[in-house]
């Protein structure tokens, strides 16, 4: 069983666009990114703290917007707008989930397609289906891909299934898979599919993305299948001193044992999606230069 380490891939991502950030400042061009975090959930906190950082060790200008919970859309709004005019931001990022009371689609919608470097502006969705490669692929999904290509894991006419159907992870996840490049068989799974354990060990490739704690046991997965496993969940744990341990979307202890390769959780697709909105970011920061 090979256990694929996506913290070692993280960093080789985030070497190249360290060597690229200084090739592009040999020009006069700083990249820039903005993350904007409504609210104070703290595992939002946690991630933007880290994307800065991230953006920090690498030499990557980085702006960071903490507004109140109290926030209206259109105060909201009108920050976006602020950053799609400031030609220092390459890239925006409007920290996920904001609170209930904000118009999450609206926000997205309002952000510059050239600066989505979330890559879910209607515009890059369409991009990405078109196969366009000047669109901005989602983080996660292009991250597992990037894990897939590491472990060497062939997907040319593969089966796969994606357990989840989320604009985030599982769509994209889906036309990345059956793209010209990729070539594989793909079946979209969900809450509502029929005997989701058979379908799931009819996989080569099964990526798990439903967020729902070690779902996904042993009997759903056949001997020699590849498994990613999206799912980042708090589970109370009294032993930890935070009073929760990380898990994934798949019963990693029972599961593991029966896979060609397996990505775990934390370590694995998580590293991944910081180090792919990096890479995101440089290219709009290319793109927004006239540099191919």
């Amino acid at each position: 069983m090979q256990l694929i380490d996506g913290k070692a891939v993280a960093a080789a991502v985030l070497a190249e666009c360290k060597e690229e950030i200084h090739a592009l400042r040999q020009q006069g061009i700083q990249p820039g990114l903005a993350v904007v975090l409504v609210g104070e959930d703290p595992a939002s906190q946690v991630y933007v703290g880290s994307k800065v950082k991230t953006c920090a060790e690498l030499g990557m200008h980085s702006k960071k917007i903490v507004l109140p919970a109290a926030t209206t859309q259109e105060e909201l709004l009108a920050v976006v707008q602020e950053l799609n005019q400031d030609p220092t931001i390459h890239g925006i990022l409007v920290q996920s989930p904001p609170p209930a009371h904000i118009h999450e689609e609206e926000i997205i919608r309002a952000i510059d397609p050239r600066k989505d470097v979330d890559g879910f502006h209607p515009e890059n969705v369409a991009k990405l289906v078109l196969e366009d490669p000047s669109g901005f692929v989602p983080c996660t999904p292009s991250g597992s891909m990037r894990l897939l290509a590491a472990a060497g894991i062939d997907t040319q006419g593969a089966k796969v299934v994606v357990l989840g159907r989320s604009m985030i992870v599982g769509k994209p996840m889906a036309l990345l898979l059956m793209a010209k490049n990729a070539n594989a068989t793909v079946t979209v799974a969900h809450s509502r599919s029929r005997d989701l354990p058979a379908l799931c060990r009819d996989a080569d490739i099964l990526i798990a993305a439903v967020g729902r704690p070690e779902m996904v046991k042993a009997d759903w997965v056949k001997d020699g299948a590849v498994v990613i496993d999206v799912g980042i969940n708090r589970v109370p744990d009294a032993s930890k001193k935070s009073g929760f341990r990380l898990t994934g979307d798949v019963a990693f202890d029972e599961v593991a044992p029966k896979c060609q390769a397996i990505t775990p959780v934390p370590g694995g697709v998580g590293p991944m999606t910081i180090a792919m909105l990096m890479k995101n970011t440089l290219q709009a920061a290319r793109q927004q230069n006239g540099i191919t």
